[in-house]
């Protein structure tokens, strides 16, 4: 047996005293890479997104594998481009709401980490940024009108082809005012005021394009309040894909946040104050995804708490106390689930979206908790910031290799990594291998087929193992084998994170 986990935290002493005590959690044997190249795994992490583009690829594209795609996005149905942007997945479809949340984490791994990354790879993140927000700026460009998805996904999903051949419908989805679409504008709110910070001191005329726009779309999202798959016409689109399953009420309050970090602006921090309790910021739901921002709201917001010493925020940082102490496994508060090899786990497709996300709030409090000398108290112990950081490495290196199959669940970083990942342009052959058109059914043959993927699509992160730490490489199940860009997003922070503190 091996120790995977060593925590170290501030415990209550039975005569009130605090000491220092480590804590070692028995997990099963696990397969160690040794010391990880953390700033390789960076580097990857980021170049993923290059394999997500859609639309015109620029001269200096690096997944040479891809070409342009999705050229005509936009015009049939609105007469307007809406061209670029991400597919969320392995898919061809481009779904508004987890591609605004992954340009939101993005932009803030560059705000929190963007200082300890190399220049180039800093450059690289941001590149990927942009990347979103031009294509988010031209879903809010007309008045009291938000495009809110492309591409038909049954018609998409019903083939296996690459996205420079697809024929399928690209179906437009918007929606007007005054019919709803809280959960995509606030998200998109959110992701162009973070974004605006992270472009503030290298491009300020585009940081205050952002912000403006923020505003405009954040008033969208308060003023028509109600999910966007409340809209028929919409609904049968995002649905079951992306619908807002938690409510809309937490995107509100995430995006006022994020307009108040970007503007400082009294108005969003009213906002954020009077509506915490209606639109349940306190409800300490321990989540933090696309649908879910609940433990980033309270993480994002405790900054000001602390810093700023708000007392009328001070419900937000109780908060995310509280979450913090749900993923300590001996916090009398504990109930996270792990897995027996130390990995975090949530019954659910695409479990390693939440090992990233969690690891990434964890390092950010970490830092808030250092900067005023705080810790968290879990009432049987007292964590301190080090015990944060060490789940969050402890996740990340499971991500990279440190697990009972010996497998990093990146594709391509270390010997051992998914082969067959679910992924229409990874699987299939490339244009410039095979410049030859493939049809909708004739992609088949290479969905079914065993052998590895042809293109690697470096620096993916597959969905991951199961609760019992088992992965079979196997293409056709998609809850472990396919990648999306919102599993990434977050991931790129914590590797900048581990990258300059490797140990």
């Amino acid at each position: 047996m091996k120790f995977h986990y060593v925590l170290l935290f501030l415990l209550h002493h039975h005569h009130r005293q605090q000491f220092f005590l480590f804590v070692s959690l028995v997990f099963s044997p696990l397969v160690r890479c040794g010391h990880h190249d953390y700033s390789d795994a960076l580097s990857k992490s980021i170049l993923f997104f290059e394999g997500q583009r859609s639309g015109v690829l620029p001269r200096d594209q690096r997944m040479k594998w891809r070409e342009d795609s999705g050229l005509s996005d936009g015009r049939s149905m609105y007469n307007m481009d809406l061209t670029g942007g991400y597919y969320d997945a392995g898919d061809n479809v481009k779904f508004g709401f987890p591609m605004a949340f992954t340009t939101t984490m993005l932009a803030w791994s560059v705000i929190e980490f963007g200082e300890l990354m190399p220049p180039s790879e800093l450059r690289n993140a941001l590149v990927a940024i942009r990347w979103g927000t031009d294509y988010l700026l031209k879903t809010v460009s007309q008045p009291n009108r938000i495009f809110v998805q492309v591409g038909d996904p049954y018609k998409d999903h019903n083939c296996w082809e690459r996205p420079e051949d697809m024929d399928t419908a690209r179906t437009v989805y918007a929606v007007d005012a005054p019919n709803p679409a809280s959960e995509v504008a606030a998200e998109t709110a959110a992701a162009l005021a973070a974004s605006s910070m992270a472009f503030r001191s290298v491009d300020p005329g585009y940081a205050k394009t952002l912000l403006r726009n923020s505003v405009r779309v954040f008033q969208y999202a308060d003023n028509f309040r109600g999910a966007y798959s409340d809209n028929s016409n919409v609904r049968d689109g995002a649905c079951p894909f992306y619908c807002d399953f938690s409510g809309y009420q937490d995107e509100l309050l995430w995006g006022a946040a994020w307009l108040r970090r970007a503007s400082q602006d009294n108005s969003y921090l009213n906002y954020i104050e009077i509506n915490g309790k209606t639109l349940g910021a306190d409800d300490n739901i321990n989540e933090f995804g696309w649908d879910n921002k609940h433990a980033g709201l309270n993480v994002l917001v405790s900054k000001e708490a602390l810093e700023g010493n708000i007392y009328s925020l001070q419900s937000y940082k109780v908060s995310a106390d509280s979450f913090m102490c749900t993923l300590i496994p001996d916090s009398s508060s504990s109930h996270i689930e792990y897995t027996p090899g130390g990995l975090i786990y949530k019954p659910g497709g695409s479990n390693l979206q939440h090992a990233t996300t969690i690891s990434f709030l964890l390092l950010v409090y970490a830092n808030y908790l250092d900067r005023t000398s705080q810790t968290v108290n879990c009432g049987n112990l007292i964590a301190s910031p080090l015990s944060l950081r060490t789940i969050a490495k402890n996740q990340a290196d499971y991500i990279l290799g440190d697990n009972p199959m010996g497998l990093s669940y990146m594709v391509g970083y270390g010997n051992r990594f998914p082969q067959r990942i679910h992924h229409r342009g990874s699987s299939l052959p490339s244009v410039k291998d095979h410049p030859e058109f493939i049809a909708c059914k004739e992609g088949s043959i290479y969905f079914n087929s065993t052998n590895p993927n042809p293109n690697v699509l470096v620096g993916a992160i597959v969905g991951g193992p199961g609760e019992d730490d088992v992965y079979d490489d196997d293409r056709a199940d998609f809850r472990k084998s396919e990648p999306t860009t919102y599993i990434n997003a977050p991931f790129v922070g914590v590797l900048a994170y581990f990258a300059a503190n490797p140990s």
